[in-house]
């Protein structure tokens, strides 16, 4: 009696890197219709010879800055647990991870503390709607970025390997930074 052949090996497990795709994209687009929204209002008030940035709003641009530079540190520490993850290197994954997740909320921290230094109220005419819903997302993003890491944190110190969601945690952490650079050079630079 001969025995039947292998069967094929099972297809890759890529879901999570197509989800993490389609919720990057939707992070940008979501991004960048907020930011083309505010370009808009921002051209109609300079148009009607009005000020767009209220003048006693000042923004505090050394965290603003502060936050961009952090995310060089976010990415590359994403990049790096994908990295060590792909060599089965669990303790540089969950640091790397770990560190991530910390620089994340260093990021969420500054923008609260820009918040506290602006003292604008959001009933601040259309800017204050504008910066607190931008600004707002953006928080909310780097929310669900640092829940993201923390769960893979979770995962790989619990024994598991995941290497298509960390690539998927890399990729959501690039979107993010891309969409802050957006954010930083409408809302922060060009005020």
């Amino acid at each position: 009696m001969e025995a039947l052949p292998a069967g094929a090996p099972p297809a890759p497990k890529n879901q999570t890197l197509v989800g993490a795709t389609l919720a990057s994209v939707a992070i940008l687009m979501l991004t960048g219709g907020m930011l083309g929204v505010w370009a808009v209002q921002r051209r109609q008030a300079i148009d009607l010879g009005q000020s767009w940035l209220p003048s006693d709003v000042t923004i505090p641009e050394v965290p603003t800055n502060v936050m961009l530079i952090a995310f060089i540190g976010v990415v590359s520490f994403a990049h790096w647990a994908s990295w060590a993850a792909r060599r089965d290197d669990k303790a540089n994954t969950v640091f790397a991870l770990g560190a991530t997740a910390f620089v994340a909320l260093l990021i969420i921290n500054a923008q609260a503390f820009v918040y506290t230094q602006m003292e604008l109220p959001i009933s601040q005419g259309p800017y204050g709607a504008m910066f607190f819903a931008i600004t707002g997302t953006f928080i909310a993003v780097m929310i669900g970025g640092t829940i993201f890491s923390l769960v893979a944190v979770f995962r790989v110190a619990g024994g598991r390997s995941d290497r298509h969601i960390l690539a998927a945690h890399t990729l959501v952490w690039y979107a993010i930074g891309v969409a802050y650079c957006g954010i930083w050079f409408l809302v922060y630079v060009t005020k």
